[in-house]
């Protein structure tokens, strides 16, 4: 977080900028117990059954978004899935993910970025991004995250987004979320995404509060 220093009159005040989304981040897993936050789940059942409908080839890349300290990685490893990418705007989320999985984390591959600015150099399979999108309030952002989307999949790749339900919140984390269903999904995505499957969870956060999810499984058909 940077600052000016702005003369009013013989007054000095110094204005603070916002913290960016890295930083946020970077603050948000300095300070807190993971099994404690919001979003923690013991285990992403979800998120493993919407990949098991997708049917992803145990040799495709799959490539889990905005990851923070999931334990999603070693569930893929472990179901025998060979080709795992994590990545998340936070280096402070991967570094606890790393040492989670022990001696396995050199299986995965480990990336580090905001996912608007992502710059994918292979493409994936499978997407897979529980709680990222619902972070993306602006439609720059949104438009960013779109295209990063399709610059990293494969024709026919699918893709599983998992975010607030339309009853869900509109805080978390100290930051705005967006609420989805799925037509509103469907017009940030655009045509070249064809809805095959919804679900609705209903997330128990550690505190016991009720947060609504929706989940949302797609097929990436890229337009000729």
């Amino acid at each position: 977080m940077g600052g000016a220093s702005l003369d009013r009159g013989h007054r000095r005040v110094t204005v603070m900028s916002e913290p960016t989304r890295a930083e946020h981040w970077e603050k948000v897993y300095a300070k807190n117990d993971m099994r404690r936050v919001s979003w923690y789940q013991d285990e992403p059942v979800v998120s493993r059954a919407l990949i098991t409908a997708a049917g992803p080839a145990l040799d495709a890349p799959i490539i889990d978004v905005g990851a923070g300290t999931s334990r999603l990685a070693a569930d893929l490893l472990n179901d025998g899935y060979t080709d795992v990418t994590v990545l998340d705007i936070s280096g402070a989320a991967l570094d606890l993910a790393r040492t989670a999985l022990g001696q396995s984390a050199s299986r995965v591959r480990w990336i580090q970025s905001d996912v608007t600015a992502f710059a994918p150099v292979r493409r994936y399979a499978l997407w897979h991004d529980r709680a990222v999108l619902h972070f993306l309030t602006g439609e720059a952002d949104q438009r960013a995250y779109v295209s990063v989307l399709r610059h990293a999949l494969l024709p026919g790749a699918q893709v599983i987004i998992g975010s607030f339900a339309v009853d869900g919140p509109n805080r978390c984390s100290g930051l705005d979320t967006m609420q989805y269903d799925a037509d509103r999904l469907r017009s940030v995505l655009g045509a070249e995404f064809s809805l095959l499957e919804d679900r609705n969870e209903s997330h128990a956060t550690p505190s016991g509060v009720e947060q609504r999810f929706s989940w949302f499984r797609l097929r990436y058909s890229p337009a000729q």
